[in-house]
């Protein structure tokens, strides 16, 4: 349910671009009008992991807001359906590649449904363009920016662009000092890169000018985007982790065939999701949780809440924590259910307020933080303000002096259900059925144990938190007096 709103571009909407390193103003690049979006997709090689969701989540929320702000867009997000890591999960599950590659892919869609997160308009996979591919190796090689070595393995000359590290910040020459000094067969630098890489016995190859074989990584993405976008994009998205080697090399084949720059004006990087120590999470290190082992233990969109309550560039940390009686959790998807379940207490039971005018200040304060960069942490405070003030309406509604307030908190109401649902969070979806049932049982009795601390009866107190625990229902107190709860699984 969107209502009307004055969408006129009073603000314009601002993107930080990594090859810029500042906010650059969001301008169709094309005569169209229509903005050309790529991300960078998985490699369907297992499950995915709460990382993956991070990225995307984000990306969605990128897209969602720009078509709310009146861009059209086209969005595309690839599978790299062919990789080493692919080959060798197959020999592990004794299944053809591909056969292991679709069932990924069908993973992926099935948890990242539960997120809310809308499909693209397109999903290129590599094994689709391989013609295209090949074809943008050749041009390469053609025009001297890359060589084939004897073997059959085809390498982009780096030294040739002298614009490679652009969007890296990277220096060449300290990258050769860095580069492992033995060349691989045919390689003549050490910082040049495969762009088709020879047949090996037993693994997926197709015919080449160069004989047998696959592509290399990064090329896959630039043929890709030229074939369903063109020459020229107008947003490149995916994890920081990609900024290099991947993106930048994208950039060097790209510009370097069609003589276009840039490439992508705009490149959007997702913070990584970071595990207590630092580390990324990641399917190489077999440090991950999956995304639908989640999604069974938490309410979906308390999981999306948490993968975007931080701003998206920023590092999101994701902690398993153990209590004593055994039970792991996330302390940031547990608080982000308490706010899910705050947002759906403030909404109330009662009936849709539908179509109609909406709080035109809370939307303008929305609307600013999220043209800064897409700024959800600021977005949801503007949100929680509104269920705040939801709050104090009924007060004064159920209070002495009556106030004709129903409509006020019907336009609350309905700009609370307008500005969720653009970060694709719909508080009216029914909470899971255990939480739901019990929500309002627990709420009292933590209310009757806040006065009975107020009154220092901490006996008291203690035996409801105590009594709550023993039914699976575990407390948290806070700083400032408040306390969230669990339901113990």
């Amino acid at each position: 349910m969107l209502a009307s709103v004055d969408n006129t571009f009073a603000m314009s909407v601002r993107i930080y671009s990594t090859l810029t390193g500042r906010e650059d103003e969001v301008v169709p690049l094309h005569p169209d009008g229509v903005l050309r979006m790529y991300v960078c997709g998985m490699t369907p090689k297992y499950h995915p992991h709460v990382g993956h969701g991070r990225v995307f989540v984000a990306m969605d929320v990128i897209r969602r807001y720009l078509e709310y702000r009146g861009f059209r867009l086209k969005f595309v997000q690839n599978f790299t359906d062919v990789d080493d890591k692919i080959i060798e999960r197959a020999a592990r599950e004794s299944r053809a590649a591909d056969k292991t590659a679709q069932a990924y892919i069908d993973s992926y869609f099935e948890v990242m449904d539960r997120l809310n997160i809308r499909r693209a308009d397109e999903y290129p996979r590599v094994t689709e363009y391989m013609e295209r591919i090949i074809e943008f190796t050749a041009g390469l090689v053609e025009i001297d920016r890359a060589y084939a070595s004897e073997l059959g393995d085809v390498w982009f000359d780096v030294a040739s662009d002298p614009g490679y590290g652009k969007l890296s910040h990277r220096d060449l020459n300290s990258q050769l000092v860095a580069a492992r000094k033995e060349l691989e067969p045919g390689k003549r630098d050490p910082r040049d890169f495969a762009l088709w890489k020879r047949a090996r016995e037993g693994e997926p190859s197709w015919p080449s000018p160069w004989g047998r074989g696959r592509p290399g990584w990064h090329i896959e993405c630039s043929a890709m985007v030229r074939e369903t976008l063109g020459d020229q994009i107008d947003i490149h998205g995916g994890g920081a982790d990609l900024i290099f080697p991947h993106h930048e090399n994208e950039i060097a084949q790209s510009e370097s065939l069609t003589h276009k720059s840039p490439f992508a004006r705009h490149w959007t990087h997702a913070g990584l999701l970071t595990l207590a120590g630092g580390d990324k999470m990641a399917h190489s290190a077999e440090n991950f949780t999956t995304l639908a082992s989640i999604l069974d233990r938490y309410d979906p969109l308390a999981v999306r809440y948490f993968l975007l309550a931080t701003h998206y560039r920023s590092a999101l940390t994701f902690a398993l924590e153990e209590s004593s009686s055994g039970r792991v959790s996330v302390r940031g998807i547990e608080d982000a259910r308490a706010a899910i379940a705050r947002l759906r207490r403030a909404f109330g039971d009662e009936p849709d307020p539908g179509k109609g005018e909406l709080d035109q200040p809370s939307v303008d304060a929305f609307t600013a933080a999220m043209d800064a960069d897409f700024n959800t942490p600021d977005a949801l405070a503007v949100i929680f303000d509104l269920a705040r003030q939801i709050n104090i309406q009924r007060d004064a509604r159920s209070g002495r002096v009556a106030r004709p307030v129903t409509e006020d908190i019907d336009r609350l109401r309905r700009t609370l259900v307008y500005l969720l649902d653009i970060l694709g969070l719909d508080i009216r979806t029914e909470a899971p059925t255990g939480q739901r049932a019990i929500d309002p049982y627990v709420d009292l009795l933590l209310d009757v144990r806040r006065k009975l601390r107020d009154l220092k009866e901490w006996t008291l107190a203690d035996e409801i938190r105590t009594r709550l625990a023993d039914l699976g229902v575990t407390v948290e107190d806070r700083p400032g007096g408040e306390s969230t709860w669990r339901l113990d699984s």
